[in-house]
């Protein structure tokens, strides 16, 4: 019985965190996975950096689309780093400032 009681918490608990970095807090307002860029830069204002990180194609490999990473913070420590492909927000991940 214990044991499926903490089987159930720990999938609880990875099910919050996997859905925590679907979303960023900026301010009063939330951007998640999906948003444009422009959302982003209207919710979040202009990073601390911008880094090109190349091109990459479709699927249909008939398209070429532009990939850049996006630093925000340091907030509380932490710096966060936005994953754009096409204009589209694809990764958001947080990492402890050195």
């Amino acid at each position: 019985m214990i044991r499926k009681v903490l089987f159930s918490l720990a999938l609880t608990l990875i099910a919050g965190h996997a859905s925590a970095a679907n979303t960023l807090r900026c301010g009063s307002q939330l951007i998640s996975i999906g948003d444009r860029s422009s959302e982003v830069l209207q919710k979040c204002g202009e990073p601390v950096e911008r880094d090109p990180l190349g091109y990459k194609r479709s699927a249909n490999r008939r398209e070429e689309f532009q990939v850049e990473e996006w630093t925000y913070g340091p907030n509380g420590g932490m710096y966060q780093y936005l994953r754009f492909e096409g204009n589209r927000l694809v990764q958001i991940t947080s990492k402890r400032g050195s």
